[in-house]
C-alpha cells in the first residue's frame, strides 16, 4: 500500500491531501482537530469528545503532516499534535452495501431460523443479506403465534403501535384495515404516517390459502435509480415535494409527512416512501401537483413493473424480514374458499438491528460480505 500525505498550501493549510494507491482523499483541518484520537480530546473509555469543537479556531491550520506505515502525524496551529491511524481516516469501504435487484435476481437471500439463533456468524450473515437486498426470506420459524421472537431478541426490542406487538395478518369479517380483507394490495411500505416510521417489517406465515396470496416485492432503490436516469425531473420532484400520510381509527390519529424519495447530503437514495391507501397530498399550488402527479405515475409505473417484480409466495414456517425503507411489498388477492391465509407481523427499529449488525463486524472470527458486484447495480 502506498501512502502520501501533504498540507495543500492554496488552502491556506486548512486541508489534508491524503492519497492511498493513487486514491485522493483531502481532509479539513478542524474536522481532523475535532476527532484527535488522544485523552484531552476524546475520552478513551467511550470515545466522546472532551473538547467543544464549536469552540475551535475557525482559521485552524496544519503546520505539520508526516506518514509512517499506517499512522499519520499531524500538528496544528493551535499548537496540538495527534498520531492518526490511516483507516480511521481513510476507510477502505463504506459500511453501506446495497445491492440493486430486480425481476431477474436468480435466488433469494435467506437464512436458516434456528443457526440465525444460535450461531452470531449465522446472524450476521443474515443481518448482511438484509442490508444489502432489503430483504431476507427465513426458513424454519416455529408454527406458532410469538414463532418469530426468539430471534427478534437477538436484535432488540419489538416495537409496539397502536395494533400491539405482533398483529395477526388474516381476512376477518369486520376488516379497520385492507390487510385485513382478502383483496390484493398493491406495492406499499408500511405506516409511513409514523414518527419514526417502523424500520423493519418482520411477516411469519402459519399458513398461506390455495388459491393466490404472494407476496410482491420490489426494490425501491432500484426503481428510484431508474427514475432517476430515465426521467430527471420527476425524479427531481419526488426528493422536493413532501406529500403527507395519515391514519385514523376510534384509537389512533397518525400523520406525518415526506417525500416519496428521500435523499442524504451525498445525493443517494436513503428512503422511499409509498402508501396509496394513507397518503393525502396537501392542496399545494395546482402547478406543483400537476408536476407532482405526473411524477407519482412515474414511479409507480416502475415499482409495479413485473420486470422490477418478485412474487415469492411464503409457506408455512417461513418468515420475510424486510427493510421497510426501501422494500415495496405487496400480495396478490385470494381465496378463503380453497385455504385459509394466516400471518403474523411485527416491527423492529432500525437502530437496533445496525447496531447489532455493526457489533458482529467487529468480531474477527466472523467473516465478512465481499463488495457487491452485480451487474444490476445503478447509479446516477
Amino acid at each position: 500500500m502506498d501512502v502520501f500525505v501533504e498540507i495543500i498550501p492554496e488552502t491556506h493549510a486548512r486541508q489534508l491531501r491524503v492519497i492511498v494507491d493513487n486514491r485522493e482523499t483531502r481532509l479539513h483541518a478542524l474536522w481532523l482537530r475535532e476527532r484527535s484520537p488522544d485523552a484531552e480530546t476524546l475520552d478513551p473509555r467511550t470515545g466522546q469528545r472532551l473538547i467543544e469543537a464549536a469552540a475551535l479556531p475557525l482559521d485552524l491550520a496544519l503546520v505539520e503532516a508526516s506518514c509512517r506505515g499506517d499512522r499519520i502525524h499531524l500538528a496544528f496551529s493551535d499548537g496540538h499534535h495527534a498520531d492518526f491511524a490511516l483507516g480511521d481516516l481513510v476507510p477502505a469501504s463504506s459500511d453501506v452495501i446495497h445491492e440493486h435487484w430486480d425481476a431477474s435476481l436468480a435466488e433469494l437471500p435467506s437464512a436458516d431460523f434456528e443457526r440465525a439463533l444460535e450461531d452470531d456468524g449465522a446472524l450476521a450473515a443474515m443481518l448482511e443479506s438484509l442490508e444489502r437486498y432489503g430483504f431476507v426470506k427465513v426458513r424454519g420459524v416455529p408454527l406458532t403465534l410469538d414463532g418469530m421472537m426468539p430471534l427478534v431478541e437477538r436484535l432488540g426490542p419489538l416495537r409496539r403501535t397502536n395494533w400491539g406487538g405482533i398483529a395477526d395478518v388474516k381476512s376477518i369479517a369486520d376488516a379497520y384495515d385492507l390487510t385485513m380483507t382478502q383483496r390484493g394490495l398493491e406495492p406499499h411500505t408500511d405506516n409511513p404516517y409514523r414518527d419514526p416510521i417502523p424500520g423493519y417489517i418482520w411477516l411469519h406465515c402459519l399458513s398461506n390459502a390455495d388459491s393466490g396470496g404472494d407476496s410482491t416485492l420490489a426494490d425501491g432503490f432500484m426503481a428510484a435509480e431508474r427514475l432517476r436516469r430515465q426521467d430527471p425531473d420527476a425524479f427531481d420532484c419526488l426528493t422536493r415535494i413532501s406529500t403527507r400520510f395519515r391514519y385514523v381509527d376510534d384509537s389512533a390519529h397518525l400523520v406525518s409527512e415526506g417525500p416519496l424519495i428521500e435523499l442524504d447530503s451525498r445525493g443517494e437514495v436513503v428512503r422511499v416512501r409509498y402508501n396509496n391507501r394513507t397518503e393525502r397530498i396537501p392542496p399545494l399550488p395546482p402547478e406543483q401537483l400537476e408536476r407532482y402527479y405526473a411524477a407519482r405515475r412515474a414511479f409507480f409505473a416502475l415499482i409495479t413493473d413485473p420486470e422490477l417484480t418478485l412474487t415469492p409466495k411464503l409457506a408455512p414456517g417461513e418468515m420475510l424480514i424486510m427493510d421497510n425503507y426501501r422494500l415495496l411489498h405487496g400480495r396478490t388477492a385470494f381465496r378463503l374458499s380453497q385455504g385459509v391465509r394466516h400471518l403474523r407481523q411485527g416491527y423492529v427499529d432500525r437502530d437496533t438491528t445496525a447496531s447489532r449488525r455493526l457489533i458482529l463486524r467487529r468480531q474477527p472470527s466472523i467473516h465478512q460480505p465481499d463488495a457487491p458486484s452485480s451487474s444490476l447495480q445503478e447509479s446516477a
